[in-house]
């Protein structure tokens, strides 16, 4: 079938008897134009009649602004956390009458620089730049030119506005799950690959465990590649510790854990409590038993973006810290101490 042919706006102005110039006065809303409130009914009648839109880019080219925010990421779209931070930014932007232009770039400098580009030409209103893990970034030259947030990132510079996960709290809401439920020798697995991730993650474990007033014990830390052999690997080393809990970097580490675990007869998490980090749901739900963890708010780093862009938000700092929420599965169990310990004591 040959679809139907758009009405234009001289077809509107013919059928309401008017000229094509009180057609635009109508549709963009010129309030102070004087066309009677009949005239302006003729119009309305008309292009609902005719099913006329307006051209969008048109008023783009005369406002100088449109309606779309840019998001430009180097492969967000193929990560296990595929759409998320895109998700809570489109919500974001519908909410204040927005739509998102999104270009997938896979890292590639030359097609990462046509679509800012691209963007730009459409007058877009701002651009979120995100990365598919939390990392500092060179910012592009063309996005220089536009209004950006950093998201899940951010810049080396000064003054550059980015939104990134808190990563130290997330590991300090990881470890206190662990301290509540009465276990007092409590081991990290770590990353080998330096990241903020792997930072912040540490110190918030260091910062749970002055908290409840246990002492840190450095051969308590160990390191793994962040995947799932990295963590069926750690086991021998971890076993060697004596611990009762385990905090593990991410949620693939603590998968491979349990492997080496049950192939050794420990249970989960009646002989160790594990907890994991990225509440990566294809992991974390359906593993046996389901792994508690922490979330990293991908949702509302896109959103968050979107209302810094926009001004809604008005932090003190340029860098702002999204919380990392606790998510209690079955992988934890309490011990005796548990009982024993007033319940502020691990606060």
């Amino acid at each position: 079938m040959t679809p139907a042919r758009p009405a234009t706006l001289r077809e509107v102005a013919e059928a309401a008897g008017v000229s094509p110039s009180t057609v635009s006065l109508v549709v963009n809303k010129k309030k102070d134009a004087r066309i009677s409130a009949e005239t302006r009914r003729r119009v309305r009648d008309a292009i609902r009649d005719l099913g006329y839109r307006p051209n969008a880019l048109a008023k783009t080219l005369v406002s100088g602004s449109s309606r779309f925010i840019g998001l430009v990421a180097d492969a967000i779209a193929t990560t296990p956390f595929a759409g998320q931070i895109i998700h809570g930014a489109q919500d974001e932007a519908w909410k204040h009458g927005y739509a998102l232009l999104i270009a997938n770039t896979e890292g590639n400098s030359d097609l990462e620089k046509d679509a800012i580009t691209m963007m730009l030409e459409h007058k877009v209103r701002g651009i979120l730049y995100s990365t598919w893990f939390h990392r500092v970034t060179e910012i592009p030259e063309a996005l220089r030119e536009a209004d950006f947030v950093l998201v899940n990132c951010f810049a080396a510079e000064d003054g550059v506005r980015a939104v990134v996960p808190d990563e130290a709290q997330g590991g300090r809401e990881a470890t206190e799950l662990l301290i509540r439920a009465g276990h007092r020798r409590i081991a990290f697995i770590n990353a080998t690959i330096p990241a903020p991730a792997k930072d912040g993650r540490l110190a918030g474990y260091r910062a749970a465990l002055d908290d409840g007033g246990l002492a840190f014990d450095p051969a308590l830390v160990l390191e793994a590649y962040p995947d799932q052999e990295g963590g069926y690997d750690a086991v021998p080393a971890l076993l060697a510790l004596g611990a009762t809990a385990v905090y593990c970097y991410n949620d693939r580490m603590a998968a491979g854990l349990y492997d080496g675990l049950r192939e050794r007869g420990v249970s989960v998490p009646g002989d160790l409590s594990v907890v994991g980090f990225d509440n990566q749901e294809v992991i974390a739900a359906h593993v046996r038993p389901p792994l508690s963890t922490v979330a990293l708010p991908h949702d509302e780093l896109g959103a968050a973006g979107i209302r810094l862009l926009l001004g809604l938000d008005s932090p003190e700092e340029s860098i702002v810290k999204v919380e990392c929420p606790p998510v209690e599965r079955a992988s934890v169990a309490a011990t005796d101490a548990a009982f024993t310990t007033p319940p502020d004591a691990a606060r």
